[in-house]
């Protein structure tokens, strides 16, 4: 296996990316979110030699750990959910840097007890700090004014530094976003704020920067001159998979399109950034969600769809319908599927519609992002064996198979001038040798070394929740049944009647 080491090239960037000593804190370390996603990431940082021997690491819970149990704990969903199988002395090496606090977060007394252990100079914790919250939403602001209020929210000196990682969801909408950043910054700089959507650290997503403003030969194109429409699928094929409590507060529309979806279509959407640095790369995002033509009650009933499953089939499996899930109410409202139209008033895309759809219980887990462009002119080839021409069609692939696909028309071999739709493909599986990192590896790493890049600001947030609240705001002034869909297909008919009153379908990914 190669390492940074092992490849002479790669040290200069090795060494900017790889972070200095520091302490990493956990709150909510035994939960699922650190012992699937954290945990692993870890490990497999310091496999590759990003992440040092002098990386501490302590695990905050209510949990009644002693620090050897929580290490035993460690090292089964290691061996349980890392992407390689793991090396003994790597992982002997972390699991000895890991250690436990057990804590109530809304202690604040035992606030002080953390700082005790992070300033005691026989243990000798590195002094600049990651905070990560893999708590409830609610503790968020609780765990930040306690961290404030010991001392612990800034650095001892100007060449240290203290970091907090928020997970998702920011807020249940814009009135409780803008609380949210309020609190957090009661207490914490924004600089020092990294909010986290796993999405943005997929391979493939952070290929849509450099596929776009790599290639001269594709951002001429990404204009409303040459699109025709965008579609953006994010389909799963499980249901609320045990987590009726919460799903059946969130909904699709806030679980999936506030953060992910709108994430891509900023992505996808957004002009060329001054540098590839962090508030440049972000300041342009805004743009674009600010630019998004805001839903009026009119807008929300004519270009908005939601929806709720129905017992079906999927994969040969016979499922109940969202209403039969556990934890979730009988006369519930909340959409499993949402789908919407959406416009983007600036000079690039005026009059080109994007559309979003996401769904649980679909006929199949896909993640993909199309953009038809225009068709050609057709006269050309009228007395042909051609009978029209299909639309040039880039989509780019983010999960399963993560690549891009190209359809273009070509010639079909033979005497007559016939034209046939072809694909090229790009896949990272078979164009990259090795396993891509997970998300959470990226992520964690940019946070180790202050890179907010792939980390959503402030404005992002609210200015996402300001769209996503309007069309909330809607569809609770309406009034009679929530449209359904059978499990296993893929979605309502009031969604496929959104595209045909473009003049559109949806593509089948």
């Amino acid at each position: 296996m190669e390492t940074l080491m092992d490849n002479p090239l790669k040290e200069g960037l090795g060494e900017r990316r790889r972070p200095e000593p520091f302490t990493f804190v956990i709150f909510g370390a035994a939960g699922d979110l650190a012992h699937r996603k954290l945990f692993p990431a870890l490990y497999n940082l310091m496999v590759d030699n990003w992440l040092g021997g002098d990386c501490r690491i302590i695990g905050v819970a209510r949990r009644p750990y002693d620090t050897d149990t929580f290490r035993e704990d460690v090292r089964k969903a290691i061996v349980k959910y890392s992407r390689r199988k793991p090396e003994s002395a790597v992982l002997d090496r972390l699991i000895a840097n890991t250690s436990y606090l057990t804590a109530d977060f809304n202690d604040a007394g035992q606030y002080g007890a953390l700082k005790a252990v992070l300033t005691d100079p026989g243990q000798d914790f590195p002094k600049n700090h990651l905070f990560y919250l893999a708590t409830p939403p609610s503790a968020y602001p609780i765990i930040a004014a306690n961290l404030g209020a010991v001392g612990l929210a800034r650095p001892d000196t100007p060449e240290h530094w203290v970091r907090i990682i928020v997970e998702k969801p920011f807020g249940h909408d814009l009135d409780s976003a803008v609380a949210l950043n309020a609190d957090l910054h009661h207490v914490f700089d924004e600089s020092q704020i990294y909010r986290i959507d796993h999405y943005l650290g997929k391979e493939t997503v952070q290929n849509i920067l450099v596929f776009r403003f790599a290639n001269g030969i594709f951002e001429p194109l990404w204009t409303r001159q040459y699109v025709d429409h965008v579609q953006i699928t994010v389909a799963e094929s499980l249901g609320v998979a045990g987590r009726g409590s919460y799903y059946d507060q969130a909904g699709a529309l806030r679980d999936m399109v506030q953060n992910h979806m709108l994430q891509l279509v900023s992505l996808i959407a957004m002009e060329p950034p001054v540098a590839f640095e962090a508030d440049a790369v972000r300041d342009e995002k805004v743009k674009v969600l600010r630019s998004i033509r805001p839903f009026s009650t009119r807008d929300v009933a004519e270009y908005t769809v939601r929806a709720q499953y129905e017992h079906g089939s999927v994969d040969g499996e016979i499922v109940p319908g969202y209403l039969d899930e556990p934890d979730i109410a009988s006369d519930s409202r909340t959409e499993s599927y949402v789908a919407l139209r959406l416009l983007i008033d600036n000079w690039r895309w005026a009059g080109v519609p994007f559309y979003l759809r996401t769904g649980k219980r679909l006929a199949k887990r896909a993640t993909e992002i199309a953009i038809q462009f225009k068709t050609a002119p057709h006269r050309f080839f009228r007395q042909t064996e051609t009978p029209e021409l299909s639309p040039n069609l880039l989509t780019l692939k983010i999960q399963p198979d993560e690549g891009i696909s190209l359809r273009f028309g070509a010639k079909v071999p033979g005497p007559e001038i016939r034209v046939r739709t072809v694909n090229m493909e790009f896949l990272y599986g078979t164009s990259f040798a090795g396993t891509p990192p997970e998300a959470y590896e990226r992520l964690l790493l940019d946070a180790m070394i202050g890179d907010s890049t792939l980390f959503t600001r402030k404005d992002e947030v609210e200015a996402a929740w300001t769209l996503v609240s309007s069309i909330l705001h809607g569809w609770q002034r309406a009034r009679g049944p929530i449209p359904t869909y059978e499990s296993g297909s893929w979605g309502p008919d009031e969604a496929d009647r959104l595209l045909q009153h473009d003049g559109f379908r949806w593509r089948r990914p």
